[in-house]
């Protein structure tokens, strides 16, 4: 199974984060998107690696590549996470939930809170 979050570099998972956002990319609307960028040429060249890596394709458009993640945003969000859950809170959902309530619970408003709220009681039903 393909994991696109912990086998990346750091500059990798920049350039993933930026084709998760706008879900398909040229290497320059990447090399754009990247916080404080390497050369354009270093840029092509981590395509060019991520695509080796089965993680991004590109398609020809107009005499130019554009370039689309290979796994769904979604099934990459879930592998990150669980390799969170597995790294820092051994496999524990409720130790995570618990520490990011602990470092965000003043910023989230009464509709956030419901809607946690709602989650829970979701999982509670489907876990019967």
């Amino acid at each position: 199974m393909l994991n696109t979050q912990h086998k990346l570099s750091r500059r990798e998972r920049q350039i993933m984060d930026v084709l998760y956002r706008f879900g398909r990319a040229t290497a320059a609307e990447i090399h754009q998107g990247i916080p404080d960028p390497p050369s354009y040429s270093a840029v092509r060249a981590m395509l060019r690696v991520l695509e080796e890596k089965g993680h991004i394709r590109h398609e020809e458009k107009d005499l130019r590549y554009v370039f689309i993640p290979v796994v769904p945003r979604e099934k990459a969000r879930r592998s990150a996470v669980r390799h969170l859950l597995d790294t820092f809170f051994d496999g524990s959902p409720e130790q995570a939930v618990a520490t990011l309530l602990d470092v965000s619970a003043r910023n989230l408003s009464k509709e956030e809170l419901d809607r946690l709220v709602a989650l829970v009681e979701k999982a509670r039903q489907e876990g019967r």
